[in-house]
């Protein structure tokens, strides 16, 4: 088994979200990665992810891993950078273009992180949640989430991030119980405005896949105004984890039923 190409495929079907998008890049076969991804959890004798028919999830194991893997494959890469002569100054202005909350909970760290190392970047943010031509409006790239994009558009997936329900404890100890999917309906559930699976959500687990229906009077086109109505709590609904996670991690919100999976969002 080559343990360094395991890894490096371990890495990239985390931060694509699939075994297809991974051998697609690697111009190879979905059956290809899966097998050596399989070699490779059955080297270290553990399970790194979970899989479903529509996602992977990964194992607190696999997130361990995950962490240090990427290191050593990066830290591979730049060193054969450097051995082939390749290093070049970078220099030079990017504009990128991203949502409003993604921008403010996790790209503005990210970019000063960024440009610590690189001295030589510039970098301008714009941050708006509409679709905009890149050309007219001169910006060299950007970052969308979820899975539609306009026609004829150049794009690569780069990450995905795990799908939550949350709600305020509160709310929780006061509203019917929630014990499972179909207890969704008994509850108001906010979400973001024009999502393309609109008020239908899916779960799974090891065993079952649910659809659920749920009902709520309130959409709002902000994942920051959306996150403000989970504190709120007057209800409950989903968003991405890189939306709620600080608040998960405060006890500000509780996740609800940690042991069912909903599709990832992707970027």
């Amino acid at each position: 088994m080559d343990s360094l190409q395991s890894m490096r495929l371990f890495t990239r079907a985390v931060e694509l979200g699939s075994f297809s998008a991974v051998a697609r890049e690697e111009n190879t076969s979905q059956p290809t990665v899966s097998k050596m991804i399989a070699a490779l959890e059955r080297y270290l004798k553990v399970r790194l992810l979970e899989r479903t028919t529509t996602s992977l999830t990964l194992t607190e194991e696999g997130k361990r891993f995950y962490e240090r893997s990427k290191r050593i494959v990066e830290e591979y890469a730049d060193a054969v950078t450097d051995a082939r002569g390749q290093t070049h100054m970078v220099v030079g202005a990017l504009r990128i273009n991203a949502p409003v909350g993604l921008g403010e909970l996790r790209l503005n760290a990210l970019i000063l992180e960024f440009l610590a190392k690189y001295r030589e970047i510039e970098i301008e943010l714009i941050l708006n949640d509409r679709v905009i031509d890149l050309v007219e409006e001169g910006v060299d790239m950007a970052i969308r989430l979820g899975d539609e994009l306009p026609p004829n558009v150049i794009a690569r997936n780069i990450a995905f991030s795990p799908r939550v329900l949350v709600a305020t404890r509160e709310y929780v100890e006061r509203a019917p119980k929630i014990n499972k999917p179909e207890d969704l309906a008994q509850h108001e559930y906010f979400r973001f405005a024009g999502l393309t699976f609109g008020n239908r959500l899916e779960f799974s687990n090891n065993t079952e896949n649910v659809i659920v229906l749920t009902k709520g009077r309130f959409r709002v086109n902000s994942s920051l105004a959306l996150r403000e109505c989970f504190l709120e709590g007057k209800g409950l609904g989903s968003a991405p984890a890189w939306l709620v996670q600080d608040l998960i991690d405060t006890g500000d919100l509780i996740r609800l039923l940690p042991n069912w999976e909903m599709l990832p969002q992707q970027m």
